[in-house]
C-alpha cells in the first residue's frame, strides 16, 4: 500500500490540520503517517491558543517513521516557527522524499496568524526549494512576493516569481476571488487553468489542507502532478458541495462523501 505523511499543526476541531490531512489520506485510499509540530485548541469558530512542539520530537518523529516505514509523498502544513521550518528542512534534506507538497499556511479561516512573521524568510529560503509544489492562496502568495493580486497578469507574476524562489511548481488557489475559484498551475514552463465551481456555504473549514493533502496522496499513488491536481480539485469540491454544518462558524467539508456514498450510506 502507498503511504503519505503530514507534516503539521493539529486542529482539535478535526476540520483542517493534521485530522483533515490522514481523512484525506484514507478517502484517496494511501496509508497515512503524522507528524505533529504544534497543537491548537480550536473549532469551527476560532483558534483560542497554539503550543508549538518541542523541536527534538518533531524531529524524532520524522525520523521515526522515515527509519522505518517507506514514505511514498510529504504534505507540509503548518510548520509556526522559523525553528520547526529549519528542523523540517534539514530532516527532508537527509531523507530526500520523492515528492514534497507545501501548503504554506500562514493565517486559519478565523483570521488567527499561524506562521510567525519571522518564520516567513525561513520557509521562502528553506522550505520553498525542496517543494515538489506549493499551494499558496492569494493572500499566502501576496505575502510570499510582495505582489499585489489584481488582475490575471498579476496571478502570472506571481507564479513565476514563487518559482524563483526555488519552487519546481507553484498551484495558485482562486478560492478568494469573488468569481469562480479557478486554480493556476505553473509547472515552470506552461500555465493551465484548473477550473473551479463556486459554492456557496460558509463551511469550508480546511480547504487548503484538505486539497494539498489530496495532491499527496495521488502523487503518492504514481499519478501525475498535473492529474493529481486535477483530481483533488475534483475532490474538494465535492467536499465542499456536502460539506457537514458542524458548530456555530466554519463548518469542516466532507472528507468521505464518495465513500459513503459509494457504501450507500448518505441519506437521499
Amino acid at each position: 500500500m502507498k503511504t503519505a505523511l503530514t507534516i503539521a499543526g493539529s486542529d482539535s476541531g478535526g476540520g483542517a490540520g493534521i485530522q483533515a490531512d490522514l481523512k484525506v489520506f484514507a478517502a484517496q485510499g494511501v496509508f497515512g503517517m503524522s507528524v505533529i509540530t504544534a497543537i491548537t485548541a480550536q473549532n469551527t469558530v476560532e483558534v483560542r491558543s497554539v503550543q508549538n512542539i518541542e523541536l527534538s520530537i518533531i524531529k524524532d518523529q520524522i525520523e521515526a517513521v522515515f527509519d522505518d516505514i517507506p514514505v511514498d509523498s510529504v504534505k507540509i502544513g503548518m510548520l509556526s516557527s522559523a525553528e520547526t521550518v529549519e528542523v523540517v528542512a534539514n530532516s527532508l534534506k537527509k531523507y530526500k522524499p520523492n515528492f514534497i507538497v507545501l501548503d504554506p499556511v500562514m493565517v486559519s479561516k478565523g483570521g488567527h496568524h499561524l506562521l510567525q512573521e519571522e518564520a516567513i524568510a525561513a520557509l521562502k529560503e528553506q522550505m520553498i526549494p525542496l517543494a515538489t509544489v506549493i499551494t499558496p492562496n492569494i493572500p499566502e502568495a501576496e505575502v510570499l512576493t510582495g505582489i499585489r493580486i489584481q488582475s490575471e497578469q498579476d496571478q502570472l507574476d506571481v507564479c513565476r516569481a514563487i518559482k524563483v524562489l526555488g519552487a519546481k511548481t507553484v498551484l495558485l488557489k482562486g478560492g478568494h476571488h469573488s468569481g469562480d475559484p479557478n486554480d493556476l498551475f505553473f509547472d515552470g514552463t506552461d500555465f493551465h487553468w484548473i477550473k473551479g465551481e463556486r459554492i456557496h456555504t460558509k463551511n469550508t473549514h480546511g480547504t487548503g489542507c484538505t486539497l494539498s493533502s489530496a495532491i499527496a496522496a495521488n502523487l503518492a499513488k504514481g499519478v501525475s502532478l498535473k492529474d493529481s491536481i486535477e483530481i483533488s480539485k475534483s475532490y474538494i469540491t465535492t467536499a465542499i458541495k456536502h460539506s457537514l454544518n458542524l458548530g456555530h462558524g466554519h463548518g469542516p467539508t466532507n472528507h468521505f462523501y464518495e465513500l459513503y456514498e459509494k457504501a450507500n450510506l448518505v441519506k437521499a
